[in-house]
C-alpha cells in the first residue's frame, strides 16, 4: 500500500500575502482559492513538480500560530539553480550551507548536502535541499 503526502497546512496571518508569496515569488502554482462564506477560505499551491500541495487559509484549516511551522523541506536537482531563481524573485534566502559530509561526492558534489533557507513573511521556516538524483 502506497501512504502519500498530499498536503501540508502553513499557518499565515494574511492569506493574501501569503498567497501571493508561495505564487509569484516561489512560483508555486495556485490550484484553487475558495471561498466558501466569510469565515471559511481555502487557498491550496503546489510546488513545480511536486505530489504535494500546501494549504493556507481560514475556518476549516486547522488554527496554529502563524510562522510555528519550522523545517518544511523542498528538494532540487541544483541548488546553484535554485538560489539564483530565489534571490530573482527577490526571495531573502541564505547563501549556499554544505551540512554534513557527502557520501558520494560525485556527480556533484552538493548532492545531498547542499542547502539553503528563507521564510515566508510569517516566518514559516523552509529549507531546500539538492538532491540531483535519486539511486
Amino acid at each position: 500500500m502506497n501512504w502519500t503526502l498530499e498536503v501540508v497546512v502553513v499557518p499565515v496571518s494574511d492569506i493574501d500575502r501569503a498567497k501571493e508569496f508561495y505564487s509569484t515569488k516561489l512560483g508555486f502554482h495556485l490550484d484553487h482559492d475558495t471561498v466558501v462564506n466569510d469565515d471559511v477560505r481555502i487557498v491550496q499551491l503546489t510546488p513545480p513538480g511536486s505530489g504535494c500541495s500546501i494549504v493556507i487559509g481560514k475556518g476549516a484549516v486547522p488554527e496554529m500560530p502563524p510562522g510555528s511551522l519550522k523545517g518544511l523541506q523542498l528538494v532540487v536537482p541544483d541548488i546553484k539553480v535554485a538560489h539564483a531563481e530565489l534571490v530573482e524573485r527577490g526571495v531573502e534566502v541564505s547563501d549556499i550551507q554544505v551540512l554534513g559530509e557527502n557520501p558520494s561526492p560525485a556527480p556533484d558534489p552538493l548532492d545531498n548536502v547542499g542547502f539553503v533557507f528563507f521564510a515566508d513573511p510569517d516566518g514559516n521556516a523552509w529549507g531546500v535541499q539538492q538532491i540531483s538524483s535519486r539511486r
